[in-house]
């Protein structure tokens, strides 16, 4: 009897540790991805996308169906005008995105970034003030706003804007980036 208990236990240690080494060689096939944005919050690095543009790999005066393709999800709001998008990264944060156009071209792209945790929307706010003061020149800052006035070459004059509304025990930052006129 201990010897059939013996063989038994012995038997399942063999299968389970093998199950488990197929596991671990099934899990390191899968890469990890490589952030774009170290040096800020997995939730900064969610709204901004990419380093290649203003913001999400999107320039002003680029058209509808560009914006379509770069988001990748179906519009809240889809107007000939007017696109919003909505997204929850997690229980904790939200940001909707609001393009606005004029002839099929982008004029404004209106960001309301939603937080339960204020600590986190501090964050969120720095690392955007970050990011856009090493892209862009002179930022005017006061009592929780932030502007940027942008002239690069030949493209007509753009401002990004990032304000804090945070209260206490919520936080919420909008950044507007717009056509200077």
């Amino acid at each position: 009897m201990k010897k059939n208990n013996l063989f038994l236990s012995t038997l399942v240690f063999i299968i389970l540790f093998s199950q488990c080494e197929n596991l671990s060689k099934d899990n390191a096939k899968i890469p990890l991805q490589k952030r774009i944005f170290p040096e800020y919050s997995e939730y900064t690095e969610q709204i901004i996308k990419s380093d290649t543009s203003i913001i999400r790999g999107l320039n002003l005066n680029i058209s509808k169906s560009v914006i379509l393709k770069t988001e990748q999800q179906k519009p809240i709001i889809d107007k000939k005008d007017t696109i919003e998008f909505k997204y929850q990264i997690d229980s904790i944060a939200s940001y909707s995105i609001k393009y606005t156009l004029h002839n099929d071209s982008l004029e404004e792209i209106n960001i309301w970034i939603y937080s339960n945790n204020p600590d986190l929307s501090t964050q969120i706010f720095n690392d955007l003030k970050d990011y856009y003061q090493k892209k862009l020149p002179n930022p005017i800052e006061d009592r929780g706003y932030v502007v940027y006035n942008c002239v690069q070459g030949e493209r007509r004059p753009f401002v990004v804007s990032i304000s804090d509304f945070s209260l206490p025990n919520k936080g919420q930052i909008n950044l507007v980036i717009y056509k200077d006129k």
